[in-house]
Formats: structure tokens, C-alpha cells, sequence
């Protein structure tokens, strides 16, 4: 009897904490090094800031400096891809109550809100909820309007829709 081993899939959160360690550790080398070079432009200034020394070390410096900012513009934006892509692949897993809930609370909603909000994307009417809650049509009606002021939407259809796109790849938007 033999045993097969079977590939495992890359873990895409390991792999991009590794990502971004290595873009920080290369960002800190490089502000180490910037920070050396500041101090032997200064140095160069104080004696003869007309040489061809000076202003050769003061043109690396400066690029130096917008790598450092290239980077760390660059290393924001690895992160903020990586959250995206970790929100994806939640979703693609089967997490979507998760995401919706997490949703809900960066929204504020009280805990009838995330209630009322949950069984509205499940497709139920507002009658159908107050009678699953038991509570009236018009605090329904008026949870709905607070749920959706939060969200930032206008009603039901743009409600879901924003999980919607979440299932399409689009992501939550902020």
C-alpha cells in the first residue's frame, strides 16, 4: 500500500505576511542607509557644497528619499491588496455570514438591526420579518431605514447588491 501525498495549496496569508515583512525589512535597510547619507551630505555641505562629491552624494540621497517614499507608498498598497484578496477568499470559502456580520458592525448596527438587516438579505418581506421578530410592521419599516442610512444606500436593492459584488470579486467598498 503506498500513500500519496498531495499537493497543498499555497497559503495566500502566510504568503503575503512574508510579502510584506520583506518590503518592510528592504523599506528599513533603505531608510538606514538614507539616513547615513543625510548625515554625510550635511557633512559634505559644511566643506565645499560646489563639488562634484557633494553633488553626486546629494542626487543619491535625494533618490534614496523618493525610494523611500516609493516603497512605502508601495508597501500600503500591498497591504490594502492583501486585506482585499483575504476578503475574497473568505467569501470564496463560504464565509459570507462572516464578512456580513463583520459589515454590520463597522456600520454600528445594534444587535435588532444586524437581526432585521440578516433576514432582509435573506429575501424576507417586512411582514415576514415582524412576524419572525415579533414586532410590528412599522418598527421593522423604521429599523430598515436606520440599517440603510448606515449603509449608506437608499433601500433593499442596494443593500444586497453591496454583498452582492462582494460574490462577483468586487469587493466591500469602504
Amino acid at each position: 500500500m503506498t500513500a500519496t501525498i498531495e499537493p497543498r495549496a499555497p497559503d495566500i496569508r502566510s504568503a503575503g505576511r512574508r510579502q510584506t515583512a520583506a518590503l518592510s525589512a528592504f523599506l528599513l535597510v533603505q531608510t538606514l542607509g538614507t539616513v547615513f547619507f543625510v548625515g554625510d551630505v550635511i557633512g559634505d555641505l559644511r566643506k565645499d557644497p560646489t563639488s562634484v562629491h557633494f553633488l553626486f552624494e546629494a542626487f543619491v540621497t535625494m533618490a534614496l528619499v523618493l525610494g523611500i517614499l516609493f516603497g512605502a507608498f508601495a508597501l500600503r498598497r500591498t497591504v490594502e491588496l492583501l486585506r482585499a484578496q483575504e476578503q475574497a477568499l473568505d467569501v470564496a470559502r463560504g464565509a459570507l455570514s462572516e464578512v456580513i456580520d463583520r459589515q454590520f458592525r463597522s456600520w454600528g448596527l445594534t444587535p435588532a438591526e444586524r437581526d432585521v438587516a440578516f433576514l432582509a438579505l435573506k429575501g424576507l418581506d417586512v411582514a415576514e420579518i415582524a412576524e419572525l421578530r415579533g414586532a410590528a410592521q412599522g418598527t421593522v419599516r423604521a429599523q430598515l431605514t436606520r440599517i440603510y442610512a448606515k449603509a449608506g444606500v437608499s433601500g433593499r436593492a442596494q443593500f444586497a447588491a453591496y454583498f452582492v459584488e462582494d460574490l462577483l470579486g468586487q469587493g466591500v467598498a469602504a
